[in-house]
């Protein structure tokens, strides 16, 4: 059998397999066709340290950073000096009053770069054999495009097996609310449809890129036979939007 007829194969398990396990079958599938660019942290979404910020807004930023890494960069992200981890540091925020940049920088593990085409199942390897955990995708003139985590790699290989998907709703229609931010092949994987994942790889890159701009709430369009409805946006993106399938 080949790669789609397997994956029509467990889509119709549906008596037989609870769904969680259904979208790890189907991920393991695609590992191989799967690259870092499908499950990055896009550049806008970075979360960093610009080591050019006063100290005092650095270690509020310390204290209360969800990530256990970080990248630290002068300015821009395209000019990342390395990766803090947050447990080297932390103990010696609240142990030393003294704490400045140089005791970050003298923390910092060397930043490790990544092609955006590489496939999950490598960079899998590349992790282990480096024995790093995070980071940052490039595009082929070494422009950085993503970030990239060991979590995230195993995330797009099982999907979101531990928490709810919060991002795509099912509603009573048979219709979904979607996330304007969440990937194409993760909205195939949980609602079994066949959206295109070789250009954009989000539903709102999805969106702008059939219709050359950014539409405003209301506006309804068909795309790859869907009738879509965008609900919401801001400045630079949809941010929210509903979703029938085929019918």
């Amino acid at each position: 059998m080949n790669k789609d007829e397997l994956k029509s194969i467990v889509a119709e398990t549906d008596s037989l397999m609870p769904e969680k396990y259904k979208n790890i079958l189907l991920g393991i599938i695609d590992l191989e066709t799967a690259t870092v660019e499908d499950i990055m942290t896009p550049r806008n979404e970075i979360v960093g340290i610009n080591i050019e910020d006063p100290i005092e807004d650095i270690v509020l930023q310390l204290k209360k950073s969800k990530y256990t890494r970080l990248p630290v960069y002068k300015e821009s992200i395209d000019r990342v000096i390395g990766f803090l981890h947050l447990r080297t540091v932390l103990i010696q925020i609240f142990d030393n009053e003294d704490f400045c940049k140089q005791d970050i920088t003298n923390n910092l593990i060397p930043p490790f770069f990544i092609p955006e085409t590489t496939p999950l199942h490598k960079q899998i390897q590349d992790f282990k054999f480096e024995h790093i955990r995070i980071g940052l995708v490039v595009d082929e003139y070494g422009d950085v495009q993503g970030l990239v985590s060991m979590d995230d790699l195993l995330q797009g290989i099982v999907g979101e097996i531990m928490i709810e998907e919060a991002d795509v709703k099912k509603r009573d229609d048979g219709s979904y609310l979607v996330d304007g931010s969440v990937t194409v092949r993760e909205l195939n994987r949980i609602t079994h449809w066949d959206l295109p994942t070789e250009g954009p790889k989000t539903i709102n890159g999805l969106i702008i890129d059939f219709l050359e701009n950014i539409p405003q709430p209301g506006t309804s369009l068909i795309l790859h036979g869907h009738q879509l409805e965008i609900l919401n946006r801001n400045k630079h993106a949809v941010t929210m939007v509903k979703i029938m399938p085929l019918k």
